[in-house]
């Protein structure tokens, strides 16, 4: 490490946003270009920088700035360069020289100390002293926290977060209590907190400390999908999470469960079960209303439903199944509705068919699902408009207290006679709350998806809950159909969940496997299937209709790796490509891009695009268009680096732009995770299969992952792994109460038929 002294001369880039800054800095003769997080300084500030010397291959030698503090100036010269910086509103450089000739070096302790004095200087008046006091103090404070923060090790970056968060209050709220922040900023996490709460004297067994790590542990439970732990298993975590003993962790649980920040709770298995209150509230209710809802007397059934059912297959020239006779039946008879089925049990034909008969009846219906794929599909499969569960609740948000919330609720509620939801599997708990909010008591609730693929993202493991309950009525359909027994996609997927090898290599099918001897050799192929061999074999679009999907984010066919190769292949640097580098990602025009967290104030407009051109035309205005979520898929369409800009043209047509400083919600997307595409369906898929953790190389990741394409499957790598996850059907478990929620209500109830 190495320090240096000097005068900051020139800023040629800064971020507003978090502080980078590259710099000049004018130390004895020497000039350094100085690169790092600098915030709250101004040109012709004196600074004492500590950091390393490092040297850019295009920029030459420079100085990575890791801790840097202010050095006010020690001559009137040096203090009249600093006034007139453009630090202060108003003062130029003779004003500057009219302070320092009055107040000479006390100029600083008086602006601090004494700012009404200021009207002694010619040109300041009592309308001028307060913006300047104002202005100054600010300016001040923040540089004071900043070395504050510095001195304890704490990263600039953080620290200038904490401060836009917080202003003045933020060190007696760092001294107060640490953890507290973290209501505010939650992206910080425990792990930083905590190590700026040890440089400030914390203890290790602090009350403080245990609440707020045993908060982060049940926080990142809802991460793994689990909406409570038992409260051994909370305990032994936390121990091992904190380092600490067994009896501070006990006293924290009973002081958040007294304050209502926890809830415990026993079932009739005598276990205890801990839940963030949220959590608790969403189950809760979720129960509630879907036992208030299987209870409810139906709707009056159509008149000669057996008939029209009759001709409505005619009219269509189809032939329904029994089952699917039997759940269109049911929506006529019950207030809530569960229909599961795999791939090519007729899940479609069986919405379809209802939906003619709704319209029939001149019955009014809305249809949804959790994407902005799957609600697209749904629209191209039904031909009626389908939304986003999102949209559907017209989720909205508050530029006063930055959250989120949904118009449509038990005070406003969906105004229509059927809802019905496709890819139930997706949704959490906390949107299932949301949605049952929204039904009304003369709405049906026709509920539809596929039980045996990945669970939601989200806490809980709703859709199985539901099915397995008792409680609710469910048509669970099984009978593959003559036209889908003729794709290896799907006749593969139900060999699959059966514990059965797929058939391979058929000739002129749908599902091709593809033997690798290594992770490298796989790349290579990957590489030739997207740029020469499938748009040659059938005209598929490399950048629009094939996806790359993979079990995990490590390794050298996982997601980080894959999508440095594949940027490179698919989407090289080129002149007319302009590019922006943020954190180890380049985010190149062009590039695929996934949304990785939901923010619900990013504002949008519905565009068209002309395929040939790549020129995009803007709809008309739509109401509600804020709000990109977690899965949303999309191409980079333009980077503009003097608005600090970069706009993502969505796959379902939504153009947004994105500032620089929100691009920690982007991730490249040439390839993702098998759980990020839930919900989502591409005409091909690709799937490289290589040893990985086997809690991740499960039967039912596999099958998620084949269910995916729509046309054509490969997958690339070896045969024993292909073999080792269809007999790894271990399925982590998730712990949630609903289904047990919903059984004893069941038993207060005749079961439905």
């Amino acid at each position: 490490m190495i320090q240096r002294e000097g005068k900051l001369v020139e800023t040629i880039f800064h971020n507003e946003a978090n502080g980078y800054r590259v710099c000049l800095l004018e130390c004895d003769e020497e000039m350094l270009t100085v690169v790092g997080v600098l915030p709250g300084i101004n040109d012709g500030d004196r600074l004492r920088i500590t950091g390393k010397m490092t040297v850019h291959p295009r920029y030459g030698e420079q100085l990575q700035a890791d801790t840097w503090e202010p050095l006010m100036p020690q001559t009137l010269e040096g203090i009249m360069e600093y006034l007139a910086s453009g630090l202060l509103p108003g003062i130029g450089e003779k004003m500057a020289r009219r302070l320092a000739e009055a107040f000479g070096m006390e100029v600083f302790e008086v602006m601090e100390h004494h700012p009404q004095r200021l009207q002694e200087v010619k040109g300041i008046g009592a309308r001028r002293w307060p913006e300047i006091a104002a202005a100054f103090k600010e300016h001040n404070a923040l540089r004071s926290f900043l070395v504050w923060m510095g001195q304890r090790g704490i990263d600039a970056r953080l620290s200038m977060k904490i401060y836009q968060a917080f202003g003045e209050p933020a060190r007696d709220m760092l001294q107060e209590n640490p953890y507290q922040l973290l209501e505010v900023l939650p992206e910080i996490g425990f792990v930083k907190m905590d190590a700026v709460a040890r440089t400030l004297g914390i203890d290790t067994e602090d009350p403080r400390r245990v609440e707020s790590g045993l908060l982060a542990v049940l926080q990142a439970s809802q991460g793994e999908g689990h909406t409570c732990l038992p409260r051994e298993l909370l305990v032994e975590q936390s121990r091992e999470f904190l380092q600490t003993g067994e009896r501070v962790v006990l006293e924290a649980i009973q002081s958040l469960a007294l304050d209502q920040v926890l809830q415990v709770t026993r079932l009739e298995d005598g276990a205890e079960r801990i839940y963030l209150m949220n959590a608790y509230t969403a189950e809760t209710q979720v129960a509630k209303r879907l036992a208030t809802l299987a209870v409810s007397a139906p709707p009056p059934a159509p008149r000669g439903l057996t008939d029209r059912l009759e001709r409505l297959q005619q009219t269509q020239g189809i032939r329904l199944a029994a089952a699917q006779l039997a759940g269109i039946e049911k929506v006529f008879s019950h207030r809530v509705l569960v229909i599961t089925g795999g791939p090519g049990t007729g899940k479609t034909t069986l919405i379809n068919t209802l939906i003619q008969l709704l319209e029939e009846e001149e019955l009014g219906y809305l249809l949804a699902a959790p994407t902005g794929r799957a609600a697209k599909r749904m629209t191209d499969t039904s031909r009626r408009e389908a939304k986003t569960l999102h949209r559907l609740l017209e989720v909205s948000y508050s530029e006063e207290t930055r959250e989120h919330f949904f118009n449509r609720d038990e005070d406003n509620p969906l105004e229509t006679d059927v809802v019905i939801v496709d890819e139930v599997s997706m949704v959490d708990i906390y949107m299932m709350q949301h949605l049952l909010k929204a039904i009304g008591p003369a709405t049906t609730l026709v509920m539809t998806g596929d039980a045996d693929q990945l669970p939601s993202v989200g806490p809980g493991s709703v859709l199985k809950d539901m099915a397995a309950s008792g409680l609710l009525p469910r048509i669970h359909l099984t009978e593959i159909f003559r036209q889908a027994q003729e794709s290896h996609i799907v006749v593969n997927a139900h060999r699959i969940n059966q514990g059965e090898m797929p058939l391979l290599n058929t000739r002129e099918k749908d599902f091709f496997f593809m033997a690798s001897h290594s992770p490298r050799e796989a790349l290579a192929t990957i590489s030739e299937l997207l740029m020469e061999r499938l748009p040659n074999y059938r005209g598929f679009d490399p950048q629009r209709d094939i996806q790359v999907l993979t079990p995990t984010k490590k390794g050298y066919t996982g997601t980080r790796q894959l999508n440095e190769h594949l940027q490179q292949v698919m989407n090289p640097p080129a002149p007319h490509r302009k590019e922006k580098n943020h954190g180890d990602k380049v985010f190149r025009e062009g590039d695929r891009v996934m949304q990785i967290r939901n923010n619900y104030s990013l504002e949008w407009r519905r565009v068209v695009e002309d395929t040939a051109t790549g020129r995009i035309k803007t709809m008309g205005q739509e109401e509600g268009n804020r709000g990109v979520f977690n899965g949303d898929l999309g191409r980079i369409h333009q980077i503009d680096s003097q608005r600090e800009l970069l706009t993502i043209l969505f796959d379902d047509q939504r153009l947004a732009e994105y500032p620089f400083a929100l691009l920690d919600e982007l991730e490249p997307a040439w390839a993702i995770t098998v759980h990020k595409s839930q919900g989502s369906e591409f005409p091909v898929v690709i799937l490289p299969l290589f040893p990985a953790p086997w809690v991740l190389m499960t039967r039912n990741l596999l099958y998620t992952a084949i269910t995916r394409a729509r046309v054509l499957v490969v997958l690339i790598g070896s045969r024993a792994v292909l073999h080792r996850m269809v007999e790894n059907n271990r399925i982590q478990y998730r712990h949630s109460c609903l289904g047990s929620r919903l059984a004893q209500v069941a038993l207060f109830h005749e079961t439905p038929d």
